[in-house]
């Protein structure tokens, strides 16, 4: 594994164990087994871990919802690309929890990491709107794809804060929630 790589993993494990504040230049360093020289010759400090994180985080959802679309675009298709995001949520859990709020309030994303954002927001106002022009559907994609985007993270963020309580297929429901959507539009 590579410097850098370590780098971004021992940020990863600390940014899910205590959140932002858990990261500072010597935590990170200390949990990756390099100097603190090390992670300036890399990152310019925190703000730059920050930003590798966000735009690794985002990639992985655009990644995610990268599926292969038939030239009909399904419903199948769309459920695909969610469900996709839905494992982003499970297998990269900080990275989502810092591309979706839980970051530092003294963070501002870097102009490359706001186009990461937009990029993958971009693969799914794509996905969903390919969807609603198959289906004949007269909906605004961009608003479409805000729904069904809203539907999944609140479902990803109920199970965070309800892991514990529930036995739920939170991600069975998701992907219900979504579908029911989108049957509506018709």
């Amino acid at each position: 594994m590579s410097s850098r790589s370590k780098i971004l993993a021992a940020a990863s494990e600390l940014f899910l164990e205590g959140g932002a504040s858990a990261l500072s230049v010597r935590a990170i360093a200390k949990r990756a087994g390099l100097s603190t020289i090390g992670i300036y010759s890399h990152f310019q400090g925190k703000q730059g871990i920050l930003d590798a994180l966000y735009i690794e985080g985002f990639n992985y959802v655009y990644d995610a919802m990268d599926v292969t679309l038939s030239e009909t675009v399904t419903l199948d298709d769309v459920l695909q690309a969610s469900a996709g995001y839905l494992r982003v949520a499970v297998e990269h859990e900080a990275h989502y929890r810092l591309i979706f709020g839980e970051g530092d309030a003294g963070y501002q994303p870097s102009d490359e990491a706001r186009a990461a954002a937009d990029r993958a927001f971009t693969k799914l106002v794509h996905n969903t709107g390919s969807y609603i022009n198959d289906a004949g559907l007269t909906t605004d994609r961009v608003v479409a794809a805000m729904d069904i985007w809203a539907l999944v993270h609140g479902y990803v963020s109920i199970s965070h804060h309800a892991r514990a309580k529930q036995d739920w297929d939170w991600m069975a429901m998701a992907l219900n929630a979504v579908r029911l959507h989108l049957n509506a539009l018709k």
